[in-house]
């Protein structure tokens, strides 16, 4: 149960590191919140990168890619992160001001 819930927590903790990095740089860059859904699609084949080829790779010796599992993972990183971080960062953020 220990080592479930520090999977769990971990888990949680690298969600909000990755939504926290798309509001910071959509505070600086207005074409995140402006085009959420390319931004999104962009962002969800972006975090999808970094976890399956930088941190699962060093994480598990054993970590093997397989193209119908690549598909299905960038399939749920881009609906299920990419997407959803975009439009909530759009809806709750203020808009910010253009000189």
């Amino acid at each position: 149960m220990a080592t479930a819930g520090m999977g769990l927590a971990i888990h949680f903790l690298v969600a909000f590191v990755v939504v926290s990095i798309f509001y910071v740089v959509s505070r600086r860059v207005p074409f995140l919140t402006k085009h959420p859904a390319v931004s999104g699609v962009c962002y969800g084949i972006g975090v999808y990168l970094v976890m399956y080829w930088f941190v699962l790779p060093m994480a598990f010796s054993t970590f093997r890619h397989r193209l119908a599992n690549e598909l299905l993972a960038v399939a749920i990183h881009i609906s299920l992160i990419g997407l959803p971080t975009a439009f909530i960062v759009r809806r709750y953020s203020q808009p910010t001001e253009q000189s």
